[in-house]
């Protein structure tokens, strides 16, 4: 299930840009590591989670050589993993040297599994980032609106007195 929030946004390139909707993805949880490791340990079952950690680790390590000895490694159904480099150029083909050279980007290419995401995905709409604090945040005062214009910085719509003439304050309930 993948929790989304909407908002209004316009390209600041472009001074004719109307505003449109978008979405934006909530993390639900950063998963650390050994979270992770757990959770493969625990669909398999015939692998400790040491043992599980143990390649995983051993994987990334050999990963990172490969990349640095200039491979692409191709990780079965999960993808391709490369590298591209970030630069700064020079003046002349003989006045370019590896100093000018300033980033190593790693480059994945999504395998089959990772592909059409998409098709298998659940979306589900909830509040944004800042209208969920804000609302946390007037519950414990024992509040019982929220401004939604002022937790969102957007002065525009405020009036004087916190609330906003278009019906931005929202009832807690």
């Amino acid at each position: 299930m993948i929790n989304y929030s909407t908002f209004l946004w316009k390209s600041p390139l472009d001074e004719e840009a109307v505003e449109k909707a978008y979405a934006k993805n909530q993390v639900t949880k950063v998963m650390t590591f050994d979270e992770f490791v757990k959770h493969i340990a625990d669909h398999n079952g015939v692998f400790t989670r040491g043992t599980v950690k143990g390649v995983v680790s051993d994987t990334c390590s050999c990963l990172v050589e490969m990349l640095l000895n200039g491979y692409k490694v191709q990780f079965g159904e999960l993808g391709v993993f490369g590298i591209s480099i970030t630069c700064d150029p020079a003046e002349t083909l003989t006045k370019f040297t590896a100093d000018n050279i300033k980033e190593v980007n790693i480059v994945f290419t999504p395998g089959v599994d990772l592909r059409d995401l998409r098709s298998r995905a659940e979306f589900v709409p909830v509040a944004s980032r800042a209208a969920q604090t804000a609302t946390l945040k007037a519950e414990k005062n024992g509040e019982t609106t929220v401004d939604l214009a002022a937790a969102k910085g957007d002065s525009s719509t405020s009036t004087p007195g916190g609330s906003t003439g278009g019906g931005g304050e929202t009832p807690l309930g």
